[in-house]
């Protein structure tokens, strides 16, 4: 007979076939008997189980079918548990008071150094960074957020006159749903807010009512409460970086001598990022998780090389993830040279251009720690690598990976130093590091001899190509030609060849046998070949001096952040360059496109990486944090009202804390005892220690309690009424515990419940319950919960009322942060 412990473990159980025992006495009388760790003497809560034996009324369970809804109160409790817990891989971290506050200052601190570097230029009002908009830059037809008011559309700014003035002034004219409002400008400008959404579609699904203000109040709170999600969700995160340790590195005089044998003299923003990350690394035992963001040329690759030189120095391996074959071969070379004066140190690189023997000896050099500085593409995260003693992760373009290795890259963080370079972060990145939650280091100061590109938006002609491609051959240079896919490049090439006879003219994309690819690279490097026909397959890591023109064809098919890559291709000289984006018909560009095309011919200075990638974020989102889209919650208030929530629900963060007490304090004071059926309790295989479990269970914590009672429904099917009750008052405790609630008590139609909840925290648990009958009947006064019924409820009914209230409150505990 199995025993009723393996509830908590096996998946589906079938119904046993139990057989009546005919000593059972005619009245039995369960209680619950305490966990081992208070002691074999003490009691908990004992609910006395009186079962009258009536054994010509043997129990038949319910089972529900797969189709059949379970709408009961546990079923329902039990499935939002398992939906927000499954999201995470780790259950929800609970601190004890003093670390929980060491981790907030630490956090905010954080928040605070982030923001400053990379947030510096917008207006800080009262310690929040303010995304309001500058009423005069806004166009008409534009969407807009007003705070008090809700979302309208900007019609203009024009003289009007004030009641009873005869002065005119400048207001203000936006559209809402029911009427057009007016306000000052000076009122406007502390008010408004652009109103964009984290995906393609800019439109908000309605416009507000000025007559119904309380709507738009219901859905900034809903912003509001999927904030404070956010901020647990990032804090955690973040608590779980901080946890992790290693050594810090020496810093030694050989890190100061090989700094020294860099060639060139290192602009004020490289200077600041060399320090950064050497304080990461030798300042601190905590890993380095940092993005460098600069332009492409900007010197990015040096500060990755004395990180490496750093780490490879205490004999750990270093590893630089790359996104494609060229790229990787690049920064291959380049380390291979930078390290060529120290024989000790050797580099590999692991590629599709080498051969199965070549590839199993570098694999094995790996596993051995033969090789200290290996450098791929992403076959570098498949599990054919072992690496012996890694210590470094170097990613260079992370928005170029895919989904699955993004995943496996994130897994090494909470082993190694990682360091990210960027010329255009992914959105998700720069979020991160907005937030502060990222370390970040922006290099946006050109290197001195460096001229901004030239850019020429237009639609595609076969002349403008033609005129282009001379002028830049004229000068003794060469060029780029990028199509978005492979189909067109033949059609080009001839188009090409007839235009230009007697110039060598190749093609390059991924799909080239590798020997091919690498002989036309390394050809158009050397300068033998004139005009480069290619995919994006040269967005990142081409460096070619004498290349100082690229034409992009149908660039409405790219990315911002791809465009802005490609383009800097060009322009690595000082040489003036110029990049020629041709688009089929305007006619024919969504609106994005169109967004596109108007931020990149906007972003023509040097060092604009950072804030195309700003625009990028508004244009298509900063992506999915952990896993779930945040678009609904975004799309409730725009993407520049969200943020300023954010930031100052960062700096508030101490206002959100639930302190929870230990379920053993919580007394629940309903005086209903419910009675188990005899038949119910034939039925059990073992039931006071089933019952035992249940309370055993129920102290740990509610995910546990969820996975006993699902389980012991598969196993023995729907509990009778009188269980249901007993599995309810162990649901209340835990739940009142997890809320800080230790008394539970009723007085006629009074509800009273003891507990040590801010006000603040309760009006946010309040603001996002979804049941308005609970949600005005609770009160907060001084240590207790009040709540007034209409009338004195039966036991049962009351406990169910008490039940889904908990179960609300409950629901709104991942806003918060508990210890």
């Amino acid at each position: 007979m199995a025993s009723s412990s393996s509830l908590l473990s096996r998946p589906h159980l079938p119904t046993p076939l139990i057989s009546k025992l005919s000593s059972f006495p005619r009245t039995w009388s369960l209680f619950i008997i305490s966990h081992p760790k208070h002691g074999n003497k003490q009691k908990l809560s004992p609910f006395p189980i009186n079962a009258v034996y009536t054994p010509h009324s043997p129990y038949t369970p319910s089972t529900p079918s797969k189709t059949e809804p379970r709408n009961d109160p546990i079923s329902v409790l039990n499935e939002r548990i398992r939906r927000e817990y499954s999201k995470k891989e780790v259950f929800r971290t609970v601190m004890n008071s003093e670390e929980a506050g060491k981790y907030m200052r630490m956090v905010k601190e954080q928040q605070q150094k982030g923001l400053q570097k990379l947030k510096g230029e917008r207006e800080k009002k009262d310690g929040v960074f303010s995304y309001r908009v500058d009423p005069y830059t806004l166009r008409s037809g534009d969407y807009v957020v007003h705070k008090k008011v809700g979302i309208g559309r900007f019609v203009g700014i024009r003289f009007d006159s004030a009641k009873n003035s005869s002065q005119a002034s400048e207001y203000v004219f936006i559209e809402y749903a029911d009427g057009m409002a007016k306000l000052p400008v000076n009122q406007a400008s502390k008010m408004l807010y652009r109103y964009s959404l984290p995906n393609e579609t800019k439109k908000p699904r309605t416009l507000s009512k000025l007559n119904d203000t309380g709507a738009w109040e219901r859905r900034k709170v809903k912003g509001k409460v999927a904030i404070q999600k956010m901020v647990v969700d990032l804090m955690e995160l973040y608590l779980h970086r901080l946890k992790q340790r290693r050594p810090a590195y020496l810093k030694t005089p050989a890190l100061a001598e090989f700094e020294a044998q860099f060639p060139y003299e290192p602009t004020p923003d490289q200077k600041q990022a060399f320090i950064d990350v050497e304080r990461d690394l030798t300042g601190q035992e905590t890993p380095m998780d940092r993005l460098i963001c600069g332009d492409v040329g900007f010197g990015k690759t040096e500060v990755a090389i004395r990180a490496i030189f750093c780490v490879v120095s205490a004999k750990k391996q270093a590893m630089v993830l790359a996104p494609t074959i060229v790229l990787a071969k690049q920064h291959f070379d380049v380390i291979s040279e930078r390290f060529s004066v120290y024989p000790d140190i050797k580099v590999g690189l692991l590629s599709r251009f080498q051969t199965k023997a070549e590839k199993e000896e570098n694999l094995d050099m790996i596993k051995n720690g033969s090789l200290d500085i290996i450098v791929g593409t992403h076959s570098l995260l498949g599990d054919r690598v072992t690496y012996n003693n890694l210590g470094l992760l170097v990613v260079d373009e992370e928005q170029r990976f895919g989904v699955k290795q993004k995943e496996k890259i994130a897994s090494f963080k909470t082993s190694v130093d990682v360091l990210t370079l960027s010329a255009t972060p992914i959105p998700r990145t720069l979020y991160l590091a907005l937030t502060g939650f990222r370390d970040a280091s922006l290099i946006s100061t050109p290197p001195p001899e460096r001229v901004p590109i030239k850019t020429h938006l237009s639609s595609f002609s076969k002349e403008k190509v033609i005129s282009a491609i001379k002028y830049e051959l004229d000068r003794g240079g060469q060029v780029f030609y990028v199509l978005p896919r492979i189909k067109g490049l033949d059609e080009v090439m001839t188009f090409l060849a007839e235009s230009f006879p007697n110039v060598e003219i190749a093609i390059a994309h991924g799909k080239l046998f590798s020997k091919q690819l690498e002989d036309t690279m390394e050809k158009f490097a050397l300068g033998e070949i004139k005009i480069l026909i290619c995919t994006n397959i040269v967005e990142s890591g081409l460096d070619i001096q004498n290349a100082n023109t690229i034409i992009i064809q149908d660039v409405q098919q790219f990315g911002l952040a791809q465009l802005y890559q490609l383009r800097g291709r060009v322009g690595r000289a000082d040489k003036e360059a110029h990049a020629y984006l041709f688009y089929p018909d305007k006619g024919l560009l969504s609106d994005q496109a169109l967004e596109r095309l108007a931020a990149i011919e906007e972003c023509r200075e040097l060092g604009q990486g950072f804030q195309l990638a700003e625009k990028d974020m508004g244009i298509r989102g900063f992506g999915a944090i952990f896993g779930e889209q945040q678009s609904g919650d975004v799309g409730n208030v725009g993407v520049d009202l969200f943020f300023e929530m954010l930031f100052e629900s960062l700096s508030k963060v101490e206002d959100h804390c639930v302190v929870s007490v230990p379920y053993h304090s919580v007394q629940v004071d309903l005086n209903i005892n419910p009675h188990l059926p005899s038949d119910y309790i034939n039925y059990l295989e073992n039931p006071m220690k089933i019952i035992s479990d249940a309370e055993r269970v129920a102290e740990k914590d509610i995910w546990s309690l969820m996975q006993f009672t699902e389980n012991l429904r598969r196993q023995y099917g729907k509990e009778p009424r009188s269980m249901e009750i007993l599995l309810k008052k162990l649901y209340l405790r835990r739940m009142a515990a997890d809320l800080g609630i230790t008394r539970i008590y009723t007085l006629g139609k009074m509800i009273f419940m003891k507990t040590n909840m801010s006000k603040k925290v309760f009006k946010l648990m309040i603001q996002s319950m979804a049941s308005d009958l609970h949600k005005n009947s609770l009160l907060l006064e001084g240590d207790q919960i009040k709540a007034e019924l209409l009338l004195e409820l039966p036991k049962e009914q009351l406990l169910n009322w008490i039940f889904q209230c908990l179960a609300e409150l409950h629901a709104s505990l991942p806003s918060f942060i508990k210890y």
